[in-house]
C-alpha cells in the first residue's frame, strides 16, 4: 500500500513538473527594401511538421512560441524505433498517437492515469511503418503513455483538459490507420490551430510596401531552436499561396501571383546545355541553350530553348512540357491574360521588367517590376546559332502556334515600356516561363 501511494505522489510531481511549465522562444521578425528599413502589413507563419498557420498583422513583429517535443527532435530514419509526442497536446475529447518501426516487431502499447492504474493496453505484431492510434480520455488529466519493443521502451506524457463533465467518460483506444513511409511522421495534416513543437520547420512569409509603395514580399523557411531574429529582404510581388517555391533539379524556383496566374519567378533553366553551334534533336533528353555557350548566363537569366524541345515535341496549347509537374507553358491567350491585367500593352512590359540598369541594358525605360515578375533580358540563339541582344530584349515563348514553322513570343524591350507579341520560327531559342496549372 505503502509504495502504491509512493509511485502516485511521484508521478503526480513528475506531471506537474512536465506541465506546469513549457519552454519558451520568441523570433522577432525585422524587413528592408533596397537598404532601407520598411514596415510589415503582415505576416503569414506555416508550420510545415504539422500543417497549421497563423498570421501576425502590423504592428505586432514578434511572435512567442510554447512548445513541446515532437518528432522533429528525434533524428529519423528507417532504422529508428520512434514514438511521437500525441497531437493535439494537451488535448480535450482525444488525441492521436504515432510510433514507427524500422522492422516487424511485437509491441506493447500501455496507457496508464495519473494513480498508476492502467487504462488501456494494446498488444499485437505490426508491420514496419507508421502506426496511429486515437486516444479517447477518462475522468483523469494525466496519462503517461508507454510502447515496449522486445528491445526497446519509449514513454510520453498527455494532458488532458476536462470541460466540465457531467458524466463520466471511459478511456478507449483505438487503432487508427498504417503508412509504410518514415517521412508521413513529420507531416500532422489533421491538427487544428496553431501549434509548434522543438524541431518544426516554419516558413514564414512576410508582406510590405517597397520604398515606392509597390506590394512586396520574402519567404523565409527555417527550424528555431533559440530566440532569433529575422530579417526579410522585401522585394515587388507577392508569392502564391501555399507554394512560395518550387524545386527543379536542384535549383529554387520563386512564385508570384499576378492576378489569379501564378507564374515562376525567375526563367526555367533545366536540362543539359549543348553547343550553340548545334541543332537540338528530339533524343530523350532536354537539351538547352547558355548564352555565348556561358553557364554563367545560364544561372543569371535562365536558358534559352527552341520551341519543340520546350514542347518535349508535341503541338498542344498550354501542355507541360518542360515545366514540373502542375505546371504548363502559357498560351497566347494567358499571356494575353497577364499583360491585360497590367493595364495593357503599352504599359505592362515596365511592369514585368526587373528594375535598374544590372541586368537590362540603359534606359531600361518604364522598368517598376510593379507585378513581381522580374523579367530579365535572356536575349536569343537565331536557328543560324548566333546569339544576340543579351540585356535588349526578354523574349518568352508562349506554346501557341502560327502555323507550321511558326509560334508565338511575347516581348520586353530595354528601351520602352511595352509588352509586345510577336511571331517567329520555331527554331530560334527564347526564354521559358511556366504557369501554375489552375
Amino acid at each position: 500500500m505503502k509504495k502504491k501511494i509512493l509511485f502516485s505522489v511521484l508521478l503526480s510531481g513528475f506531471f506537474v513538473c512536465a506541465f506546469c511549465q513549457k519552454p519558451t522562444m520568441e523570433l522577432t521578425f525585422i524587413a528592408e527594401n533596397d537598404g532601407q528599413y520598411v514596415s510589415f502589413d503582415s505576416i503569414f507563419i506555416e508550420n510545415l511538421s504539422q500543417g497549421c498557420d497563423t498570421t501576425l498583422y502590423a504592428p505586432d513583429s514578434v511572435l512567442s512560441l510554447e512548445y513541446t517535443l515532437g518528432f522533429n527532435d528525434i533524428e529519423l530514419s528507417e532504422n529508428t524505433f520512434s514514438l511521437s509526442q500525441n497531437y493535439p497536446n494537451p488535448f480535450t475529447d482525444q488525441t492521436i498517437i504515432d510510433i514507427y518501426l524500422p522492422k516487424k516487431e511485437h509491441i506493447e502499447l500501455t496507457i496508464i492515469d495519473i494513480s498508476g492504474k492502467e487504462v488501456e493496453h494494446y498488444k499485437n505484431t505490426l508491420m514496419s511503418g507508421k502506426h496511429s492510434f486515437t486516444f479517447y480520455p477518462g475522468d483523469e488529466n494525466n496519462y503517461l503513455c508507454t510502447v515496449t519493443l522486445s528491445n526497446s521502451t519509449k514513454t510520453i506524457k498527455m494532458l488532458s483538459i476536462i470541460n466540465n463533465l457531467l458524466y463520466t467518460r471511459q478511456c478507449k483506444l483505438v487503432y487508427s490507420y498504417y503508412e509504410a513511409s518514415v517521412t508521413s511522421l513529420k507531416s500532422h495534416k489533421r491538427t487544428s490551430g496553431f501549434v509548434f513543437n522543438a524541431g518544426n520547420k516554419l516558413r514564414f512569409t512576410a508582406y510590405a510596401r517597397t520604398i515606392d509603395e509597390v506590394i512586396g514580399s520574402d519567404v523565409i523557411e527555417d527550424t528555431p531552436g533559440i530566440s532569433q531574429t529575422y530579417s526579410f529582404m522585401i522585394t515587388e510581388g507577392i508569392p502564391c499561396r501555399g507554394m512560395p517555391t518550387i524545386i527543379l533539379e536542384g535549383k529554387v524556383y520563386n512564385t508570384v501571383l499576378i492576378g489569379e496566374q501564378c507564374w515562376m519567378k525567375e526563367n526555367l533553366n533545366v536540362g543539359l546545355m549543348i553547343d550553340g553551334t548545334v541543332h537540338g534533336s528530339d533524343n530523350g533528353v532536354i537539351e538547352k541553350y547558355c548564352y555565348n555557350d556561358n553557364t554563367s548566363n545560364c544561372e543569371l537569366y535562365g536558358a534559352l530553348y527552341h520551341w519543340k524541345e520546350m514542347m518535349h515535341y508535341n503541338t498542344a496549347q498550354g501542355i507541360q512540357g518542360i515545366c514540373p509537374d502542375g505546371w504548363h507553358l502559357p498560351g497566347d491567350n494567358e499571356c494575353t491574360v497577364l499583360v491585360n491585367y497590367l493595364d495593357g500593352a503599352d504599359i505592362a512590359g515596365g511592369k514585368l521588367k526587373g528594375r535598374g540598369t544590372t541586368f537590362w541594358d540603359s534606359p531600361n525605360t518604364g522598368a517598376t517590376n510593379e507585378s513581381g515578375f522580374l523579367a530579365l533580358p535572356g536575349g536569343n540563339r537565331y536557328n543560324h546559332g548566333g546569339f544576340h541582344t543579351l540585356g535588349i530584349y526578354g523574349d518568352f515563348w508562349s506554346s501557341t502556334e502560327y502555323g507550321d514553322s511558326d509560334a508565338r513570343y511575347l516581348r520586353l524591350s530595354s528601351n520602352d515600356p511595352e509588352a509586345g507579341r510577336g511571331i517567329t520560327n520555331k527554331a530560334n531559342c527564347l526564354s521559358v516561363r511556366c504557369v501554375r496549372d489552375y
